[in-house]
């Protein structure tokens, strides 16, 4: 009697540890499957590494639905970034093109708010113009001006970190011609700190603004939601399809590149391109009720 005491007492002891296990795995899977903060009435949906390169092509198809649209808000974007970089040169400060041309990321998913609703009308088979777009895209959109300030500021904290950052690898040098600060930049210590220093910040704020921007912009045109709830959903998105947002990223920093490498032209496909194709990005990974 006393064997099966001890042997029922050690099985009780197996049972609870078995059941202590399974309560803490139980909980680690809770943990792990907890919901992720959205927007009311939306669901984040997985995608495929490879489907941004379906947001591509069937931005490229909005792209010569209308191409009148599209291409006219290309050209005012490059337009735009044109005449900023003639003006920092005739004032001598045209190494900020730089500084520009790397801001260009941060404030672009708003400016592309009327790109979003061409698509959406393309969409619905309504009807297109400019002026509709234009208005619906940036004057009926409930919260996204408050969304548009926001990425503004954080366009000018950019710049006011870029000429801080220069002040402190460089002193209280004048700010050189473009020429001699890429030489500066890339063939002197001081100038390589900073082009590192420089290049980490800037990837933090643009990976910031991109994991609240890719879908919150879009969402707070379809939904009367506060810019808060806006970017958690967006950051939610990014965090249940990590591969699929780097890659989207990656691509979008590329097509930005060649735009401002073609000195803005290339901005002007690139530009409604990349729009258009948020729009898809964002269908497929929001889903939401009306």
């Amino acid at each position: 009697m006393i064997r099966d005491s001890l042997f029922g007492a050690k099985s009780s002891q197996g049972d609870a540890g078995m059941m202590a296990v399974k309560s803490g795995a139980l909980g680690a899977e809770a943990k792990t499957a907890a919901p992720l903060p959205v927007a009311p009435g939306c669901a984040i949906r997985r995608v495929a590494f490879d489907a941004p390169y379906h947001w591509l092509a069937a931005g490229w198809r909005d792209l010569w639905r209308a191409p009148g649209v599209s291409l006219t808000y290309g050209a005012i974007f490059a337009v735009v970034g044109a005449l900023l970089a003639l003006g920092l040169t005739q004032t001598g400060l045209q190494s900020l093109v730089l500084v520009l041309a790397a801001g260009f990321a941060l404030v672009g998913p708003m400016l592309a708010a009327g790109l979003y609703e061409t698509s959406r009308r393309l969409e619905k088979g309504d009807p297109v113009s400019f002026a509709s777009t234009l208005r619906s895209g940036f004057l009926e959109s409930g919260q996204l001006p408050y969304m548009g300030l926001f990425l503004a500021l954080i366009y000018l904290a950019w710049v006011e970190t870029a000429l801080l950052l220069f002040m402190l690898f460089f002193g209280a040098e004048p700010m050189p011609p473009l020429r001699t600060f890429l030489s500066n930049l890339l063939l002197t210590d001081r100038g390589l700190g900073l082009l590192i220093v420089g290049s980490g910040v800037g990837a933090v704020l643009a990976a910031t603004v991109f994991a609240i921007s890719v879908v919150s912009v879009p969402l707070l045109m379809v939904k009367r939601i506060d810019v808060v709830t806006a970017s958690l959903t967006s950051i939610s998105a990014c965090r249940e399809n990590v591969s699929a947002m780097v890659l989207w990223a990656a691509l979008i920093a590329a097509a930005l590149l060649f735009g401002l490498g073609t000195l803005f032209a290339g901005l002007i496909i690139m530009f409604p391109l990349i729009g258009h194709a948020t729009w898809h990005a964002f269908r497929e990974v929001v889903e939401y009720s009306d």
